[in-house]
């Protein structure tokens, strides 16, 4: 496949560093592809680009250089010792197509003239690359819920605004993806913050003819939920209540302890959970900031269900792992697909992608087995 861009909004955090020093190494191979979907058997004749054919640069809000988080990341056990220094050398060439991101706080111009710099970023990536397509996809720090507004439903009165001075009509991520779209790129949102669902926004990518995919990475105690509902379902037990706790710590832990940064997090498992049991259910779900645990995250469930004869039973379990860990490689893998999809012609929400998704746009299958029988299906017909 022609040469390929990845351009990741917020290049600098935990998840980012993981998938660079991650395709670096499968670059070079000192490691395998474990955890990339794209790299499994089923995938094999599908025209995606290879590790060697995909330039990373990106945006970020943060300063501090690439090489230094992967060093953090290294220290804190998510990045083997001698994959880090094996790629040390090559993390300075992504480092030189990292550019500042936009952040409403510190931007002196209006939302338009951010976006117009965060565009011109990304094709100037392309051409001095001499990249056939570049797949914008944002893994920053989840945002607060953005109110509702009447220009997000209308492209023209949306365009209007973000041309305002000191108007603030878009949440950064919604920013980067007016900008990704504008550059013809497909969108990926890892993050269940707003980015491309906003009515004016889908509308633009309609008109660019523009894939987009998302949202809210399917990584840890999701991911289990969607493999063990099904079990509850097809076997006639009625599940009465399904609680959870998030323990973690790190960025993730510091910025998902603020309830107004939780709350679309909290939303999108919540939506996830009600459709995979085909009914409401009572679904407590806490996410706790726990320093100590650094890049660690913890997730224990307790499920309380009913079964024959009304006998009540209960089933618990623990994930333990590195988020970033088991992010970073579907970050790749989405890369690869999106680019595959655009280079086909595929255009609006890439609805068989949900498989990588606590609330995939496009599509209402939430079953992990329906999603990835889907996902390979259409691969096939790329």
């Amino acid at each position: 496949m022609a040469p390929t861009g990845l351009w990741l909004i917020g290049a600098r955090g935990s998840v980012a560093t993981t998938a660079v020093t991650g395709l670096l190494a499968l670059r070079s191979g000192v490691v395998p592809p474990v955890g990339c979907v794209s790299a499994q058997q089923e995938f094999r004749d599908v025209p995606l680009p290879e590790w060697d054919e995909i330039r990373v640069g990106g945006h970020d809000i943060v300063d501090t250089p690439l090489e230094k988080r992967a060093e953090l990341l290294t220290d804190s056990g998510v990045i083997p010792h001698r994959v880090f220094e094996a790629v040390r050398p090559t993390l300075s060439e992504v480092e030189r197509d990292i550019r500042p991101g936009y952040h409403p706080a510190t931007h002196s111009g209006t939302q338009a003239d951010a976006a117009r710099t965060l565009t011109d970023d990304i094709t100037a990536f392309a051409r001095r690359h001499g990249l056939a397509r570049v797949v914008v996809v944002n893994v920053s720090s989840t945002e607060p819920v953005f109110p509702d507004l009447p220009e997000h439903d209308d492209l023209g009165a949306l365009e209007a605004a973000m041309a305002v001075p000191g108007r603030t009509v878009l949440p950064p991520s919604s920013v980067a993806a007016y900008a990704a779209v504008r550059a013809g790129c497909p969108f990926v949102d890892f993050t269940p913050s707003t980015g491309l669902r906003l009515p004016a926004l889908r509308e633009l990518a309609r008109r660019g003819g523009i894939p987009y995919a998302g949202s809210d990475g399917k990584t840890g105690e999701t991911l289990v939920r969607s493999t063990l509902a099904p079990l509850f379902t097809t076997r006639a037990l009625t599940v009465r209540s399904w609680a959870g706790t998030n323990l973690l710590g790190g960025g993730d832990g510091l910025t998902l302890a603020d309830s107004e940064h939780a709350g679309s997090k909290l939303a999108s498992k919540g939506r996830g959970l009600s459709t995979l049991l085909g009914q409401e259910v009572t679904a407590p779900l806490h996410i706790d900031n726990v320093p100590d645990l650094g890049e660690q995250k913890i997730a224990w469930d307790h499920v309380s269900f009913e079964g024959f004869l009304g006998a009540r039973m209960s089933m618990q379990f623990t994930w333990t792992g590195y988020d970033s860990s088991l992010a970073a490689p579907l970050v790749l893998d989405l890369t690869r697909f999106a680019a595959a999809a655009q280079a086909a012609g595929e255009t609006g929400p890439l609805a068989p992608l949900a498989f990588f998704f606590k609330d995939p746009m496009g599509s209402t299958e939430h079953r992990l087995a329906e999603q990835f029988a889907a996902l390979s299906s259409w691969a096939g017909t790329l």
